[in-house]
């Protein structure tokens, strides 16, 4: 008789892709790019992973356009990129896995002034949390025109990620970056047709996801990040997120990734537990930085603790909405709760942290080397993301700088 473990570890399709197991590496910012091009440590992180048994790794936040990044070093696809990416993806092929590609734009959640001077775009006009840390206090609606631009450069980013050698893309609509703030109802305050219910906030998400589709759908699996829940007052629950999941499923996206909250209201949510902020205070060079993770400090809950599957809850009503590929994230850490989470019906195990302290952990998993991740969801690699070694666990020696200063295939 087949078990949910035995299931996770069988080769299975992914839209038009073939996947080796059910292991998917998340997309979680590296921190590894110098002049907005990977380094050559990004590339050794992505192909160690692959070589410790995953399937596809997802190489993160890849922004659409220069004006989409969310800090200055921080990649963005356009032709002088392909090569670099290159090599990424041909390292992870020859390890056996696939490469994926999360592309997205952080509209007004972003510390990188706009080009043209303009306030940074959003769905709504208004105050800017995030960006005001940074000089930029407002942020403006974008237009209808500006919404279909920007679905264009999702299809042409996807198109690049293609001549790259990724095998797919993960479109990420989550955490509080610019899809995400049309979905949240705590930030999408329009009464056009982009606006209003579930429906209406999710337009431009779609006609991203349908763009994207066209320009790539037939040769590549095209992913989308979405939040179970955003964890925030006026954010979206559990129940609007299955609504979102069924009109991405008529779209026709070949597998949703599950997560939950957002980079600056709720950011706590993304990981289960407690944000490290004295060591993000160290690691902060700006001193208005530093008195807002101050204010991050009063504002996270005083008892939240890590638990296995944390997610799983709010999960499981997407599950029940659906009937397309899953992907679950959030606390799997053992081969229990691989096993839980098969059962459950979900197509995919997605993993961030655990990867991050054992990049062979699929590897350990399968051969009974490993039982159960020794990730402590500390969460201070969080803390690591800026450092010159790029984001790494504090439990095992830091990855060489050196290597996180060379643009790949330098």
């Amino acid at each position: 008789m087949t078990t949910g473990t035995d299931k996770a570890f069988e080769g299975w399709s992914l839209g038009p892709l073939r996947l080796r197991n059910r292991f998917v590496k998340s997309g979680a910012n590296e921190g590894m790019y110098r002049g907005s091009l990977p380094t050559r440590a990004l590339v050794e992180h992505h192909r160690r992973i692959a070589a410790g048994g995953t399937a596809m790794v997802t190489m993160a936040y890849a922004a659409i356009e220069r004006d989409g990044r969310t800090f200055e070093d921080q990649l963005w696809l356009r032709p002088e990129a392909v090569a670099p990416l290159r090599v990424l993806t041909d390292a992870v092929h020859r390890e056996g896995a696939a490469a994926s590609a999360q592309i997205t734009h952080g509209g007004a959640f972003g510390f990188v002034r706009p080009s043209d001077g303009r306030r940074p775009g959003s769905a709504s006009a208004g105050l800017n949390p995030s960006g005001a840390l940074h000089g930029m206090m407002l942020k403006r609606a974008l237009t209808p025109a500006e919404l279909g631009t920007l679905a264009d450069r999702f299809a042409a980013a996807a198109v690049t990620a293609r001549e790259a050698g990724f095998d797919a893309v993960e479109i990420h609509m989550g955490h509080g970056y610019l899809l995400s703030q049309f979905l949240s109802p705590g930030e999408n305050r329009r009464r056009d047709e982009f606006g209003g219910s579930v429906e209406g906030r999710a337009r431009f998400p779609r006609m991203v996801l349908r763009r994207v589709l066209g320009a790539v759908g037939r040769d590549m699996a095209v992913l989308c990040k979405i939040g179970v829940f955003e964890g925030y007052r006026g954010g979206a629950g559990a129940g609007q997120a299955a609504e979102l999941a069924r009109l991405l499923e008529a779209d026709g996206a070949h597998m949703l990734v599950l997560s939950a909250g957002m980079n600056v209201q709720s950011p706590w949510w993304i990981f289960g537990s407690r944000m490290p902020i004295p060591e993000m205070k160290q690691a902060e060079p700006s001193f208005i930085a530093r008195r807002a993770l101050d204010m991050l400090a009063l504002m996270q809950p005083r008892r939240l603790e890590f638990h296995e599957l944390y997610l799983r809850d709010f999960s499981r009503q997407v599950r029940a909405a659906v009937s397309m590929p899953l992907g679950y994230l959030g606390g799997v850490k053992s081969l229990a709760n691989v096993e839980g989470v098969m059962a459950d019906g979900f197509d995919a195990i997605v993993l961030g942290r655990a990867l991050l302290h054992d990049p062979d952990l699929v590897d350990g998993f399968r051969s009974g080397r490993l039982t159960a991740s020794g990730c402590t969801a500390c969460n201070r690699c969080v803390a690591t993301m800026h450092g010159p070694s790029g984001s790494h666990c504090v439990l095992r020696p830091a990855p060489s700088p050196a290597d996180n200063s060379v643009i790949a295939g330098a």
